[in-house]
């Protein structure tokens, strides 16, 4: 709500500083189960409680603005879950809510009043409490962490559900020593988290940090310290500050205003409750300190006892951090109503009338001041963030209550009283929704809510918080929005030392390590960030050279397509491919010529099929590697070359028999080594190197590697043999086949007037013996990165040497030599020589396709 709306509220009200009110009696209400509160509706200012001798009543001097509001919004919650079918249909809630003064001394009566047995004064002493009744189900509040590590080990003892609207500490998270801790304000590890980021995004790594001497202080200031140190942050100097006046601590804070001074800090994070800073600052302006800017954290950013103290406006820069409380736009008209009825005298009567025995007498006035204020009074606290948290925590405990008593839209079924410790079982990661936003408490009981950085910009004699950034898990700022108390408003610097040049980190020397000597980050790591202690060492996918401030990552390296011996290589695969094309495309319009059928017929298709596989395995080399690609390489290659040279075999098989064995073996033999049963013997051979290839890839199946260490900028990309020895078993059924027609054909000799057949076998299985030998030593000593073209040349070679020395030969006798192609030149002459085989070979062509 906008200040010019307030004022017109303010003026529709009509209200003055006339005769007392009766607010102070809204503050308790009667219901089926009832509310807690602790709220800091006053405070005792200036009152010197150490020196107390008896433990008599404690005088709440100083009204607080916030504090009313956060009741009142405790108040509207209640009534709205009343009105409301949704949480409790049929129930109604109560409350019965009480000022703390901000003490503990105080907090404690109205506690005990809390624990008191259902319909009576007194807190029983049983050894079990699993069936006793407070007077209240769950405490909302307090406000302040000093007095939440009070009462939260007091209602933890008693497994009192607690939830705070303000209490921040991080330690109040601890489970086991607060077992029914809850609040709707995150931990204070979150705000030291945003601080952190804060310094870092503006540069500032030389700073002072201050606490309040409690608890508040203390933690915050260690988590601060411990967090700061992890991000190069240096603190020049670490305090306490004491939470009275400063005319009872003149030589403390003299002297802790005195090292801030002589550090040259030109930022100071002040992590300390309003009393505390109030007294600093009080005395800091007393003794002139220059500005300075100072990190507030929440506590005090919002607190009027530090705005409005004189000569605040003289300090520097304040800015904060600020949780970010949900708009409650009927909040302001909510508060008006509750004015305008607590100056209306009959509903003041009626309140006497509904609410006897207000034990007044025991606790005192719940809240004098509260009876004479006025709209004007609230209107500048009616925005609070925490408005919301405390409103909030009301529809938490409601949940839970729900949740326990099994209600849904028609009723709440469960009748039984619920007791505390019943209720808290279900408030443990409970999640519920308060104006619309969805909340959760996690395991230790915090909330998750996004943060506003805020700016006191002075307008007039009070300061306006103006929102220069945000904090979501990640700081975002609006520099154009920022104000600094410098000169030409610039940013102002707080640094120890020169900051380093690019990729150099600093070498402390000294105490704090924001004061250094620059040096050079190494080849191999890096600068990660321009404030950190050590070089970074670069992740083993990435590389730098010296004084670098990033890593650069490896560039993957494998055999590329594009590279000149990939290129060169592929040459050698479209020719001999082309080639092996040609020569089956013309075997196949031949296949039922002399010279055909004498090279196996068929058979001889097959195995120039299968040698034009062996050119296109090649083709899985190139490129990156994949498991896919690394499995197949090796069956693919070697399969076709099976299927290759077992034909080959069978033609040795025929030279040698016809031509080395008695003549009466050759007619029983040459039946075994055509037809049905040649085609057997080559299954049988691919079926062998089938099982070696299986046996290979279950048993030591390649795999994709990736070497970090062979290249300096380079990763290389493999695929990694496992077991040489099953690699070479992949080997061993070519390698027989290939041995056994070579000595087929080695000492064969050729009648005269025939084709020399036995001569292109044997160069054939010299070609493959060449060019596997030279590979082994080859392979053994390329580079890795190039061990895959020298598979590709060996397969490539391999197979075109098979080509020129057996195939090529017979088609220059097809295309350029047709009068050689008889069976007298090719299958021999002579008494069953040419004829009769010629004749049988004839018959048993006819024979089969007759068949």
């Amino acid at each position: 709500m906008s200040g010019l709306a307030l004022l017109g509220l303010t003026a529709l009200l009509g209200l003055g500083a006339g005769a007392p009110s009766c607010l102070s009696r809204q503050l308790r209400m009667q219901g089926d189960y009832v509310l807690g509160g602790l709220f800091p509706l006053g405070s005792t200012e200036d009152a010197d409680l150490g020196n107390r001798t008896q433990p008599n009543t404690t005088k709440c001097t100083r009204f607080s603005s916030h504090g009313l509001l956060w009741a009142l919004a405790v108040k509207m919650a209640v009534e709205e879950i009343n009105r409301g079918s949704t949480l409790l249909p049929g129930l109604r809630l109560g409350y019965d809510l009480f000022d703390t003064c901000s003490e503990p001394v105080v907090a404690m009566k109205p506690s005990l009043m809390f624990m008191a047995k259902a319909g009576g004064h007194d807190v029983a002493a049983y050894c079990d409490y699993t069936r006793y009744q407070p007077r209240v189900l769950a405490v909302i509040g307090p406000h302040s962490s000093e007095l939440a590590f009070v009462t939260g080990k007091f209602f933890g003892f008693f497994l009192m559900p607690q939830v705070s609207y303000g209490a921040s500490v991080d330690l109040l998270s601890n489970r086991e020593t607060f077992p029914s801790f809850f609040r709707t304000v995150p931990s204070d590890r979150v705000q030291v988290a945003a601080v952190v980021e804060l310094l870092q995004e503006l540069q500032w790594s030389w700073v002072a940090a201050l606490g309040s001497d409690d608890t508040y202080g203390r933690q915050g200031l260690h988590l601060f310290s411990s967090l700061a140190g992890t991000r190069g942050i240096c603190i020049a100097h670490e305090g306490l500050v004491p939470p009275h006046a400063p005319h009872l601590h003149p030589g403390t804070l003299q002297g802790l205003l005195s090292h801030v001074s002589r550090t040259g800090v030109q930022v100071v994070v002040l992590f300390s409750s309003a009393h505390a800073a109030r007294t600093l600052f009080s005395y800091s302006i007393h003794c002139g300190l220059s500005p300075k800017v100072w990190v507030a954290s929440e506590a005090w950013l919002t607190s009027d006892l530090v705005m409005t103290l004189p000569g605040m406006a003289q300090v520097g820069t304040v800015l904060g951090f600020l949780q970010r409380g949900t708009p409650m736009p009927a909040f302001a008209s909510y508060v008006q109503t509750r004015l305008a009825l607590a100056a209306d005298p009959a509903f003041c009567a009626s309140l006497d009338a509904e609410q006897p025995g207000l034990e007044e007498h025991v606790l005192g006035p719940r809240c004098p001041q509260c009876d004479h204020i006025t709209l004007e009074n609230l209107s500048a606290s009616l925005l609070h963030p925490q408005t919301f948290a405390a409103y909030a925590a009301v529809y938490g405990v409601a949940q839970a209550l729900h949740n326990t008593l099994l209600c849904t839209a028609s009723g709440c079924p469960v009748r039984e009283p619920v007791r505390p410790w019943q209720l808290l079982e279900n408030m443990y990661n409970l999640s519920f929704r308060a104006h619309g936003q969805a909340l959760r408490f996690d395991t230790s009981g915090n909330v998750d809510i996004d943060y506003d950085l805020k700016l006191w910009v002075w307008q007039d004699q009070t300061p306006e918080l103006r929102t220069v950034g945000t904090f979501n898990g990640r700081l975002q700022l609006l520099p154009s929005q920022m104000w600094w108390h410098t000169p030409r408003n610039e940013k102002p610097v707080s640094q120890c030392s020169r900051r380093c040049k690019k990729g150099q980190v600093r070498h402390v020397k000294g105490f704090h390590s924001c004061c250094y000597d620059c040096v050079d980050c190494k080849a191999g790591s890096y600068l990660r960030n321009q404030d950190d202690l050590f070089c970074t060492q670069c992740d083993q996918d990435k590389w730098s050279p010296a004084r670098s401030l990033h890593c650069f990552p490896r560039r993957p390296r494998f055999l590329a397509w594009g590279e000149p011996a990939v290129l060169l290589l592929l040459v050698l695969l479209g020719l001999t491919l082309g080639l092996v094309l040609a020569a089956l495309g013309l075997f196949v319009r031949h296949r039922d010529s002399p010279l055909v059928l004498a090279s196996g017929g068929l058979r001889a298709c097959f195995g120039l099929a299968c040698l034009g596989l062996v050119c296109l395995s090649v083709l899985l080399f190139p490129g990156r590697p994949g498991r896919a690609s690394c499995l197949a390489q090796q069956p693919l290659l070697h399969l076709p070359l099976t299927g290759c040279l077992s034909t080959l075999l069978l033609q040795a098989a025929e030279i040698f028999t016809e031509s080395e064995l008695p003549p009466s073996w050759v007619g029983q033999l040459r039946g075994h080594l055509q037809g049905p049963w040649a085609w057997l013997a080559m299954l049988l051979a691919m079926l062998v190197e089938v099982a070696l290839c299986a046996w290979y890839l279950v048993a030591f199946p390649p795999e994709v590697v990736t070497d970090w260490q062979v290249l300096p900028t380079e990763a290389l990309m493999h695929c990694r043999v496992r077991s040489w020895v099953s690699f070479g078993l992949v080997h061993a059924t070519n390698v027989m086949l290939a041995s056994l027609c070579f000595l087929g054909t080695f000492l064969v000799q050729t009648r005269p007037g025939c084709y020399n057949g036995a001569r292109g076998l044997t160069f054939a299985m010299l070609a493959y013996f060449v060019t596997w030998v030279s590979f082994v030593p080859l392979f053994a000593n390329v580079h890795v990165a190039y061990q895959p073209a020298v598979q590709m040349g060996a397969s490539l070679l391999c197979a075109l040497g098979i080509l020129v020395t057996f195939h090529l030969p017979r088609c220059y006798l097809l295309l350029w030599r047709p009068e050689c192609n008889t069976p007298e030149f090719f299958l021999g002459g002579g008494p069953g020589g040419a004829r009769e085989r010629g004749g049988s070979r004839d018959e048993e062509e006819t024979q089969s396709k007759n068949e």
